[in-house]
């Protein structure tokens, strides 16, 4: 029962943080507290160091590697940068993909150009 409330009085403070913090992310489809917060801590203290979406991409560590052959044009995945934050993400954009149809039409229109489920949802 003592882990019970100690677990709520954290998600409290995650939620009163996160809230204080970034109110604009916890407001959009399919971010909670925790992915929030995990973002949060990847950004750190200093996010003015990140100046576009494919820094905080390759801090993520969700950018696509090239792996192309001949003709094969491929990426595979990139096992760097905050496997937290990597982890974060993908929580959000399946919970994206459940419930937004913006989601569901971007994934059917990568199926119809050929790629798999997952080489899109990347």
């Amino acid at each position: 029962i003592e882990l019970h409330d100690e677990i709520a009085d954290l998600d409290k403070m995650i939620a009163t943080i996160v809230d204080t913090l970034a109110p604009e992310l916890i407001k959009q489809n399919a971010v909670g507290y925790e992915s929030a917060a995990q973002l949060l801590i990847t950004l750190g203290d200093n996010p003015e160091r990140l100046k576009s979406e494919s820094s905080f991409a390759a801090l993520c560590g969700v950018c696509p590697i090239p792996a192309s052959s001949g003709k094969t044009n491929r990426h595979r995945l990139n096992r760097g940068g905050d496997r937290a934050a990597n982890s974060a993400l993908h929580i959000i954009a399946i919970g994206r993909l459940r419930t937004e149809d913006r989601s569901k039409s971007y994934i059917k229109k990568r199926t119809a150009d050929g790629l798999s489920k997952m080489e899109a949802l990347r």
